[in-house]
């Protein structure tokens, strides 16, 4: 017996996987983009960091860069102005990241590591066809980091700055402050927390009460548990009154006399297993405070991410209720944590008990409690969330969560499972530094090091047929005599389940009708473009586009089933060595859920090649097709790890 191994070289841009798994897998998404977003614009200089400032209120969007603030049309997002923010500094680290952006007071305030010597800046655009003023405010050290790789976090709240950066240069002496406005300046207590990573910081209003309105503070800290099982990070949720105005003169002036901070844990409590790195953070807020969902993104140290929901409601019950860590004596009135209208009246007791005793013995699970919402393999880095009113007239919660790839994918909140919606590439050569929803014009807007780019929430015409439209279980889309559009009353969809019953039983009325000019003929039954003359002898495959992972990818060929090679967004079907029982018909076949449909055919007959006097050594020639969706892009020819072994057995 003799056996031969021929190593088959295709010119691809992904790598291969044999019989993936991931197909029909819910941690996959259902609807593949495969153009890569039209951007907006690009960067005249790649940029290290950027900012974004968006407010649904104010309708405008900024953006950060090094030396300068661009103000963005939210329409078209041209640029409106441009402020350069130059330092002035002869020699040395000169560059001036921009690290925050927020409207404080009557200005657009904007504060930078001016040269590692942070400085901020009130920004007026220009009125009355008069340029835009920049005025030098004051230093900023504490609001912007010295570096802009340095945590820091900011947030104005009715017309005062609450900021977390660090005091050195280092980046060292990182705290949560109120750091100016109409309120007196306060700070922490040095032993509340260590070597600590801000997330972010949110105002809860409550209307009916704004005296015990309240700042949460999200954020990560080292373990004091060194044991090494214990992972070295904690996540935290702290809060602060909005009315503190720190302690009496004689005790804890211009110290947080409210702070509590308690153990956010999202994981499997039944297992004590926990993802203990907190990451991002999106706050949605609602008309009754209690209601208002915190999306938690963390990662874990066995490399996967998962996202867990709170409620502002069930923080504060822990707050309220918990005991405090450590402290087993009658806790004192009124309890520490309270908000009141003057705090520096609070008595000694409770402001020792909160200088001590910060942290509270209860944990804040999630609302799912057994289990995160949604656990993935992909290593995502920012999550926003936006609320859509569905054909059903509904209201869905979508999940936004970029990738470390340069990729967004959209997760359906329905119920206790998420559903991947799908996933769009924005960017193939960096990764997502900044990243703004945009809720009313439904877009979102991604900033990369090179580019800014904008995601359409509401791009519904991949979806051919009905039955497409309504597996997508997309809020933001329904099938209409128009085809897949966005959303407008009457419109056909099934966001709970993706049941296709609800489309029309006709096959006309389920196409879409909207056709141009050039599409009012019907295909031929035959299509011309998938019919191929193949020479015996040759290796030979072909190729249907995935658009669906939630669907299983199959070829049918003379009765016959066999599963596709996976490459991305392709399935492939590869012929070693083409024969005579390998020419004839073949289809490719996607099935999701109780809908099947074909995706793609093709025709191979025998190409006869002339009797010639020349060698042609066509087992190993690799002949491709022709047909512009089955070809692989040709970018490098790189080894796919396939070998097909053909067994020969010679007497």
């Amino acid at each position: 017996m003799k056996r031969f191994v021929f190593i088959v070289w295709l010119a691809v841009d992904f790598p291969l996987v044999l019989n993936s798994p991931t197909l029909g897998s819910k941690n996959n998404p259902r609807l593949l983009s495969k153009d890569i977003i039209n951007d907006v614009f690009e960067y005249q200089v790649f940029q290290n960091h950027s900012v974004f400032f968006y407010h649904d209120d104010y309708e405008e969007m900024y953006v950060g860069g090094t030396d300068f603030v661009l103000k963005l049309d939210v329409d078209d997002y041209h640029i409106i102005e441009t402020f350069p923010l130059k330092t002035h500094c002869q020699e040395g680290q000169c560059a001036n990241v921009i690290t925050v952006i927020e409207k404080f007071q009557d200005s657009l305030f904007v504060c930078g590591t001016n040269g590692h010597k942070p400085q901020c800046w009130k920004l007026f655009s220009s009125v009355n066809n008069q340029s835009h003023e920049i005025v030098e405010s004051y230093e900023g050290t504490g609001i912007s980091p010295f570096v802009y790789r340095h945590n820091s976090i900011c947030l104005t709240v009715e017309g005062d700055l609450y900021s977390a950066a660090p005091l050195n240069a280092d980046g060292s002496s990182l705290q949560f402050r109120r750091k100016a406005g109409s309120r007196t300046n306060v700070w922490m207590y040095d032993n509340w927390v260590s070597e600590p990573t801000f997330i972010s910081a949110s105002w809860v209003k409550r209307r009916e009460d704004p005296d015990n309105e309240k700042i949460y503070i999200f954020f990560r800290e080292k373990n004091s548990d060194h044991n090494r099982e214990a992972d070295p990070w904690i996540s935290r949720v702290a809060r602060v009154c909005k009315v503190d105005e720190g302690g009496s003169k004689r005790f804890f002036q211009n110290i947080w006399t409210s702070f509590l901070k308690a153990r956010l844990v999202c994981g499997f409590p039944e297992e004590s297993l926990y993802f203990n790195r907190l990451q991002d953070i999106y706050v949605m807020h609602a008309e009754d405070w209690h209601d208002t969902r915190v999306y938690a993104l963390f990662t874990s140290s066995w490399n996967s991410t998962a996202v867990c929901i709170y409620s502002i409601g069930m923080i504060e019950e822990i707050f309220e209720n918990s005991t405090f860590k450590g402290y087993n004596e009658v806790i004192p009135k009124p309890r520490p944590g309270t908000c009141v209208k003057n705090s520096r009246t609070l008595p000694l007791a409770t402001v020792n008990m909160v200088k001590d005793y910060p942290e509270m013995t209860d944990w804040v699970h999630s609302v799912h409690y057994r289990a995160p919402f949604y656990i993935s393999s992909h290593n995502y880095t920012k999550i926003a969330v936006d609320r859509v009113e569905a054909a059903d007239q509904r209201m869905y919660n979508i999940l936004l969560l970029a990738t470390d790839s340069g990729k967004i994918h959209k997760v359906l909140e329905a119920g206790s499972e998420p559903f991947i919606i799908s996933e769009t590439q924005l960017s193939s050569r960096s990764a997502i530094q900044s990243m703004k929803l945009d809720s009313k014009k439904k877009r979102l807007v991604v900033g990369f090091s090179e580019k800014i780019s904008i995601m359409d929430l509401q791009k519904c015409q991949e979806n051919k047929s009905c039955a497409d439209c309504v597996l997508a279980r997309d809020p933001y889309c329904a099938w209409t005599p128009f085809g897949c559009t966005p959303t407008v009353p009457g419109g056909i969809q099934n966001i709970i389940s993706g049941n296709r019953t609800v489309c029309p039983t006709s096959v006309e009325e389920q196409k879409q009708v909207n056709r141009t000019k050039r599409e009012t003929a019907p295909p031929s039954p035959v299509d011309l473009s998938t019919a191929h003359s193949v020479p015996l002898g040759v290796s030979f495959y072909l190729s249907c586009p995935i658009d669906s992972y939630h669907a299983v990818y199959t070829w049918e060929h003379r009765g016959q089933s066999s599963p596709c090679l996976q490459m991305q967004s392709n399935c492939l079907h590869l012929i070693p060595n083409m024969a005579q029982e390998n020419y004839g018909g073949y289809k490719c076949i996607s099935k999701e859920k109780d809908y099947t449909k074909v995706v793609k055919t093709y025709q191979l007959t025998e190409q006869m090649i002339p009797d010639t006097n020349e060698k042609t050594d066509r087992s190993n020639s690799f002949v491709r097709t022709t047909d512009a969706s089955a070809v692989v892009q040709q970018k490098a020819w790189i080894t796919l790890g396939l070998a097909v072994t053909v067994l020969g057995i010679f007497r």
